[in-house]
């Protein structure tokens, strides 16, 4: 604790607590008017003291989707695999509805963050744990997509919003350094990574085959939709099993 030249107490920085009140001031201002002057401003302190919890602004929307990732609820135990990822989704999707510039930030990653990449490999470890093939796995997860954050954008797509400069090509040595250390913090996501083929001119995800993937993701919700069709499917019939006092 310090205080200020009018002799209030003013709390010490740490970076929990400069990325709690970012998401806060994002929550009432919106993204596009967040700024490292304006939280500065927020936190009573100058806008230099910032800079020892976050390098920049990009550091700090990577924290602020490491805080919304806190909220999302962990896989349940015990759950089978299709629960699981559904109350997942689902958690995410209301994490997302508290915070609206949070796709935005999302979307707007050039590369994910170590909390990003733990997130994926959870949803990887749920279908891989549940018996599914990584292959399998692999286009399961494409045709998921951003619902994984809970919204239904392509996971890969940035088109959405803008992009940062995607970072420079890698050494051939630089790569196989990068793939033993995913392999070893990440092993769900490099199983299913590497299970299918790959084209390199990929916007879905690096080297990964687009028509593929997007026919992949549509011959699956039309199986799906002819399925419900068979069975007389209704939103009402749904509803009313979900809430049987309607």
């Amino acid at each position: 604790m310090s205080r200020n030249a009018d002799g209030r107490t003013r709390v010490r920085l740490n970076r929990s607590r400069v990325l709690e009140t970012a998401v806060a001031l994002a929550d009432t201002l919106g993204i596009d008017a967040l700024s490292m002057r304006r939280l500065a401003q927020e936190l009573d302190v100058v806008p230099m003291a910032l800079y020892k919890h976050v390098a920049d602004k990009e550091d700090l929307l990577d924290g602020m989707v490491e805080v919304l990732i806190r909220e999302i609820d962990p896989p349940a135990p015990g759950a089978d695999w299709r629960n699981a990822i559904r109350q997942r989704v689902l958690s995410a999707r209301q994490a997302l509805q508290r915070h609206a510039w949070a796709r935005q930030a999302i979307e707007s990653r050039a590369r994910p963050t170590p909390a990003v990449l733990e997130y994926q490999d959870s949803f990887a470890g749920i279908f891989l744990a549940g018996g599914f093939t990584p292959d399998l796995a692999h286009h399961v997860m494409h045709a998921l997509g951003g619902r994984m954050w809970g919204f239904t954008q392509e996971l890969f797509d940035g088109s959405a919003a803008p992009a940062a400069e995607a970072p420079p090509a890698l050494t051939p040595e630089a790569q196989a350094a990068m793939f033993a250390q995913m392999q070893e913090l990440y092993p769900n996501i490099v199983t299913v990574a590497t299970a299918a083929q790959h084209d390199d001119g990929s916007v879905v995800a690096h080297g990964c085959d687009d028509q593929f993937e997007f026919e992949f993701a549509l011959d699956l919700l039309l199986d799906g939709f002819e399925r419900l069709h068979r069975q007389g499917w209704s939103s009402a019939q749904v509803r009313k099993q979900h809430d049987p006092a309607r």
